[in-house]
């Protein structure tokens, strides 16, 4: 492979994050090759008594019960019948409601919010929503403006809620796989000139520039359900923000699925 530094190319990140690695090397196509630890700044250590109790849980699922009565509690979610009005709708559009938005559409208005969301912690920028995002006035990302700032209105600390979810993902591969950095994950995509090209390899290989939030699966079959192309990549598990056996399957839809923080990555392209 031909490694490219992206921080030379400075349109795909921004100069600040609330993380503890600079946006450049996050987003770099070398991240997932040799993967190093996230954490969102001050969230465990704000929330250190939901990681104690989950210390204490040796059962998965239970965990997952744990972490979601944890916000509902923390944000208020489970009040919601007692408010009107706005603050009725605030409290009621929890994260999941965003997780299952994304699942159905992810440039609709809970895509947007997720895609600012990660601008703001990890410092990757959003490149494609309803059209490919040029940051300058166009109207995609007039469009992006507008749902992001919609979706953020109508919710309780969406972004706070976000900041837990990712941390509690991150302890749960700790938990159930201390030893693993990275996964092979594959991505179905019918439109894959929408992704810029960094640099190409051999064997079919490339690397590419992916939106900042993007989704894989586990299954490489289920990839061709999504796309007339699948791509085959190595991702940090350091960059997964959510994957379908998190959480109690009640809680959410979808199987197989996997949101990944997007940057440079080297894909290999499949032949069915």
């Amino acid at each position: 492979m031909n490694s490219v530094e992206t921080k030379e190319q400075p349109s795909g990140v921004v100069a600040f994050n609330h993380c503890d690695l600079p946006p450049w090397v996050i987003a770099s196509d070398t991240f997932n090759l040799e993967p190093r630890p996230l954490s969102i700044s001050g969230t465990q250590r704000s929330n250190r008594d939901l990681f104690r109790k989950l210390d204490q849980e040796d059962d998965s699922a239970k965990r997952g019960r744990i972490f979601h009565e944890y916000l509902n509690v923390k944000f208020a979610l489970h009040q919601w019948a007692e408010y009107t009005g706005n603050a009725r709708s605030s409290l009621r559009n929890s994260y999941l409601r965003f997780l299952n938005g994304w699942q159905v559409d992810s440039n609709g208005i809970e895509g947007a919010v997720l895609k600012s969301w990660v601008e703001s912690r990890f410092g990757v920028l959003a490149t494609y929503h309803k059209g490919i995002l040029k940051r300058v006035q166009g109207e995609e990302d007039n469009r992006f403006a507008r749902d992001r700032m919609k979706g953020s209105s109508r919710t309780n600390a969406i972004y706070s809620q976000l900041d837990i979810l990712y941390e509690y993902c991150q302890y749960e591969y700790r938990r159930r796989m201390p030893e693993t950095k990275t996964l092979v994950l594959y991505r179905g995509t019918n439109d894959p000139e929408e992704h810029p090209l960094i640099a190409t390899g051999e064997k079919r290989e490339k690397c590419i520039r992916l939106n900042n939030l993007v989704s894989f699966t586990s299954d490489r079959e289920k990839a061709w359900e999504f796309g007339s192309s699948v791509w085959k990549a190595t991702c940090a598990i350091s960059k997964i923000v959510f994957f379908s056996g998190l959480l109690p399957s009640s809680l959410l839809t979808g199987e197989d699925e996997y949101l990944v923080i997007g940057g440079d990555y080297w894909v290999k392209e499949l032949l069915y």
